[in-house]
């Protein structure tokens, strides 16, 4: 169910905040998470394209990134990006997902949180 703004939700979940695994390695605390249960407002939405098609898209996307190719391959590149766009329905709004902003009590802003990560508080 979407969330207007001011609403009040709480985490469905623990939501990871960090995620450098060398911050361990030397000695330093290990990554940072919002607890389940916590409470927050919600300060803004947005739609992003999302799902198996986002993610294939930017999977393809990392493959071929800095690698310089001919005209010919360029083009055919591009026609395989424009392939994977179309197939995934990104142009008709198939896979587009609400995100949230939420300030949660302790102080922390979270941008980016799925609808399913939250409930009613």
């Amino acid at each position: 169910m979407p969330y207007e703004t001011g609403a009040k939700v709480k985490l469905t979940r623990d939501v990871q905040l960090t995620a450098n695994d060398t911050a361990a390695r030397i000695g330093f605390p290990g990554p940072l998470c919002l607890a389940e249960g916590l409470e927050g407002i919600v300060t803004g939405s947005a739609k992003e394209a999302g799902g198996v098609a986002q993610d294939g898209l930017a999977e393809f996307e990392r493959r071929v990134r800095g690698v310089q190719f001919d005209g010919h391959t360029a083009g055919l590149i591009d026609s395989l990006r424009q392939q994977i766009i179309r197939h995934g329905g990104l142009d008709s709004g198939v896979g587009v997902q609400i995100r949230y902003r939420v300030r949660f009590e302790n102080g922390f802003v979270l941008g980016g949180l799925e609808e399913g990560w939250l409930t009613e508080a």
